[in-house]
């Protein structure tokens, strides 16, 4: 993930909070679910590093050339 923008969508479900965070380069997206305690800025930091983490997953490795057997 570069420098690109990151969306955050809050949905309240019973007593927790639903947010999701969306990477607008790719569209890849998490959800996490949160206590209603909790500040909205500490919800969109445990949204943004499960989206930092997955988008790590994702990216593909380094093409290298090699030998096909």
């Amino acid at each position: 993930m570069g420098q690109g923008e990151v969306y955050f969508e809050f949905s309240q479900v019973g007593r927790q909070m639903r947010v999701a965070a969306i990477d607008a380069d790719s569209g890849v997206e998490v959800i996490v679910i949160a206590p209603l305690v909790a500040t909205r800025l500490q919800m969109q930091q445990l949204a943004l590093a499960k989206l930092r983490r997955k988008l790590a997953e994702t990216v593909p490795p380094p093409r290298t050339p090699g030998k096909f057997a």
